[in-house]
């Protein structure tokens, strides 16, 4: 299994995955023609996509949906509530496909779960992708970490996950106060720090490799992330990689494999051991 976050943010986040002859891309939320640019830039295309799986409605993950459906034959699978939220934006589909959430479904070569997540949308989620005997987790845009969520990505080898904010650079920022709460809430953006207590919980667990992503370009920094992170990890015996996603650039194309995994690595990204 490979994948890569196109990119992650405020502004737009998409991400591909690939396993065998499938592949697909999770949310697509920058333009068509970004999101073609940044496929390119890993030697993939959209036309060579299976399907785009959508986690929830709002603007920064549906932007390039309609246009990619209706450009490439691409389906899109959504929940109901996601699907009815979405569609004054992404208009029509080539292929509108619902799954509800909780219940596995299949894609190509993909077996996929997706969870329910805490955000103020209509019926957020997170998934599982699996492929044979490897899984990626992917799970952002939460405002809070629930046994259910620990439950499903545990059993992981990658996990793609929030890091939005630094509490304290949220309060002293630029946002309105509703949007400060808004932000903060358990239907909001996960901390930095709740981030890094998650990955405290799961240092026992089978993964591989951790992507944060939709790092705030507001109320956070790279290497506030990093001492949260090593705060939290330095007393345990941690065996994964960990990489920041960014707004601006993909991540490299990182590789997942029953034996070994691997990286492969390109100039302008962290890599934190």
């Amino acid at each position: 299994m490979n994948f890569c976050v196109l990119g992650s943010g405020s502004k737009g986040n998409c991400t591909y995955v690939e396993a065998g002859t499938t592949s697909l891309l999770i949310d697509a939320g920058f333009s068509g023609k970004e999101i073609t640019s940044r496929l390119a830039s890993i030697n993939r295309s959209p036309a060579d996509l299976d399907a785009i799986i959508v986690t929830h409605e709002h603007g920064d993950h549906i932007q390039g949906v309609g246009v990619l459906s209706r450009k490439y034959h691409l389906p899109i699978y959504a929940n109901t509530g996601t699907h009815r939220g979405a569609s004054k934006r992404v208009k029509q589909l080539y292929q509108q496909i619902e799954f509800t959430t909780g219940q596995r479904f299949t894609l190509g070569g993909f077996d996929i779960h997706p969870f329910r997540i805490s955000h103020d949308t209509n019926d957020p989620v997170g998934f599982v992708i699996r492929a044979g005997n490897l899984s990626l987790g992917y799970c952002t845009d939460t405002g809070r970490i629930t046994k259910l969520i620990g439950f499903h990505v545990r059993s992981c080898q990658a996990l793609i996950l929030e890091a939005n904010h630094d509490p304290q650079m949220l309060m002293d920022g630029p946002y309105p106060l509703p949007l400060k709460q808004r932000v903060k809430s358990s239907q909001g953006h996960l901390a930095n720090s709740d981030a890094a207590h998650f990955l405290a919980e799961l240092s026992n667990s089978q993964l591989q490799y951790v992507v944060l992503a939709h790092l705030s370009e507001t109320n956070n920094h790279p290497s506030l992330v990093h001492t949260q992170l090593q705060q939290a990890l330095q007393q345990l015996s941690t065996t994964y990689a960990i990489v920041l996603a960014d707004q601006g650039n993909p991540t490299p194309l990182i590789t997942l494999d029953q034996h070994v995994s691997s990286l492969s690595k390109a100039n302008g990204h962290n890599e934190l051991r």
